[in-house]
């Protein structure tokens, strides 16, 4: 009997983001979900309790990454979930600022897939 696989949550503004993501993850056996920004990403997470790890992007226009994982911190259902920062901004100083804001990792785009699943695979 397998066990339940617990879920990636993809939280990105740009849909061709999701739809590659998606497309390569799924291939590799894992289960995706999907969100075009952080409160319907939130709204996810409530309804789906097997949601293992959120793969965020940091850079979007209602509510950012920082923002996201400041949010996440205040609620007692996501502040323990794990959150893979994705950024295309790679700057000096970025990774730091990701994981002082609450993130377990740090992925920049494109997205290195090997080094995403090493990071997945913590969490999963």
């Amino acid at each position: 009997m397998e066990a339940l696989q617990k879920k990636i949550l993809i939280i990105d503004d740009d849909s061709r983001n999701i739809f590659a993501l998606k497309a390569v993850l799924t291939a590799k056996k894992y289960k995706c979900l999907a969100a075009n920004g952080a409160e319907e990403g939130f709204a996810i997470i409530k309804q789906n309790h097997d949601v293992g790890v959120v793969l965020l992007d940091m850079m979007m226009p209602d509510l950012d990454g920082y923002q996201a994982m400041a949010k996440m911190r205040e609620d007692e259902q996501l502040k323990d979930l794990p959150v893979i920062a994705v950024t295309a901004q790679a700057m000096l100083g970025d990774k730091e600022r990701c994981i002082e804001a609450g993130a377990v990792g740090y992925i920049s785009k494109p997205v290195n897939v090997e080094e995403l699943i090493k990071l997945l695979n913590n969490y999963l």
